[in-house]
């Protein structure tokens, strides 16, 4: 992986933190962007989206070693990740926690992502 370098366009401030092809399909990896730990996640076609590497329910920086799949939500199937520690699954678009699994849900923060010639950027958080 390359190193990570912060580009400006506007007001949102881009990081590029690796090329797309160092990310393999269906797997998570660990970036630092702006001194905090997010997990990226490349799905099949491509996009590439990000979430907090913490896990709220463990307490451990471990997301990207989680399990994506996809779950249906209202006849969609939304991309998902599976904490690696007690199995709440996330929402990787938005963040959202779909179970709980008997504890008040607890969301990840999701950051903004777009692909550049082949270089992941990383914006800032929602």
């Amino acid at each position: 992986m390359t190193a990570p370098a912060e580009l400006d366009a506007g007001t949102v401030r881009w990081t590029a933190v690796c090329r797309l092809d160092d990310l393999a399909p269906e797997r998570g990896a660990a970036a630092l962007v702006g001194g905090e730990q997010v997990a990226l996640v490349r799905l099949h076609d491509d996009r590439v989206l990000a979430v907090q590497q913490l896990d709220p329910f463990s307490g451990a920086h471990v997301m990207s070693r989680g399990i994506v799949g996809s779950r249906s939500i209202d006849g969609t199937d939304v991309p998902t990740l599976t904490a690696p520690m007690y199995k709440q699954v996330f929402d990787l678009e938005t963040g959202r926690c779909l179970d709980g699994a008997g504890k008040a849900p607890l969301d990840l923060r999701t950051w903004d992502v777009v692909v550049t010639d082949g270089v992941v950027q990383v914006g800032g958080a929602r």
